[in-house]
């Protein structure tokens, strides 16, 4: 590899493995993540608006990526086409030339009917972000207008999914436990695992160890302005004031909370044991459970 300059200053070492993945389970903190990676790389003094952060990333569900590299025929919802093409759609973006691809997936780390969801050959690393499923869990039901009780049974669903539409291609997602092992175990490539709780708890923190990792210089006082231009406050505001493309239309705010403890607060016995039940050795693992 070797280092070439970026824009504002920013240096990263060029390889032909050049994605790096933004990976969570859904509602977890990849969109504060991306909304921070987008003010730390635009180093432009205010914050990026949230509907215009596809600007410093993209997504791997993202329909417009399939059509460039398998053609404008493509179907968004034809699941084997854009299993079978996957592989050449991420192989064309990381022949784009960009020195690295910052790529949002809520994919496991695993296969579909025998197809490899996520190519390590083209991966520099991957940053997942995990959060207790207990909070998670009142983020999900409410993005995806569900009561609790069948959102605990599709998160422990090993072949749970996010539905296509006319701008996505299918997500798998699967059980919460085994996503995050597939993530956090064995890999083959470099994977910085960072809880959603340690990210609030000390942002500057986490923070400098993405961008360190990423292969980026760590100027703190650039991402101090960063963390203070993506924050909870800033992006509900954003969206109060514009709306937020990502929102579902199930949804009232995409920015609901942004707290922890919430799950114990909210969720009734019967579903916090359910998902325990399901989830306590992961849970374990990561500091959720004693």
């Amino acid at each position: 590899c070797k280092l070439k300059g970026g824009g504002f200053g920013l240096l990263f070492s060029i390889c032909m493995k050049n994605i790096v993945w933004l990976a969570s389970f859904p509602k977890s903190g990849n969109t504060w993540l991306r909304l921070f990676m987008a003010n730390y790389l635009s180093g432009a003094g205010k914050p990026v608006p949230i509907n215009k952060i596809d600007r410093f990333s993209t997504g791997d569900s993202v329909a417009k990526l399939y059509k460039a590299a398998l053609g404008p025929k493509f179907d968004p919802n034809d699941d084997r086409a854009s299993l079978l093409g996957r592989e050449r759609v991420f192989r064309a973006l990381s022949e784009n030339g960009a020195d690295v691809n910052l790529v949002k997936t809520h994919n496991r780390n695993g296969r579909f009917q025998q197809l490899r969801l996520i190519p390590p050959h083209i991966t520099r690393r991957a940053i997942y972000i995990l959060r207790n499923p207990l909070d998670m869990l009142v983020s999900y039901a409410d993005h995806y207008a569900v009561d609790p009780a069948k959102a605990a049974r599709e998160i422990a669903d090993e072949n749970n999914t996010i539905l296509p539409s006319t701008v996505t291609v299918r997500q798998f997602t699967g059980n919460w436990s085994k996503h995050v092992t597939s993530w956090t175990g064995s890999t083959k490539f470099p994977v910085t695992v960072i809880r959603y709780e340690d990210i609030l708890a000390d942002p500057g923190t986490a923070f400098s160890t993405v961008i360190r990792d990423i292969g980026a210089p760590v100027d703190r006082a650039r991402i101090d302005a960063a963390i203070a231009a993506s924050s909870f406050n800033e992006a509900s505001k954003q969206e109060a004031d514009h709306g937020f493309i990502e929102r579902s239309p199930s949804s009232r705010r995409f920015f609901r909370s942004g707290k922890s403890g919430e799950g114990r607060k909210r969720l009734s016995p019967d579903v916090i044991d359910r998902v325990v039940a399901d989830h306590g050795d992961v849970m374990t693992k990561f500091g959720y459970l004693p």
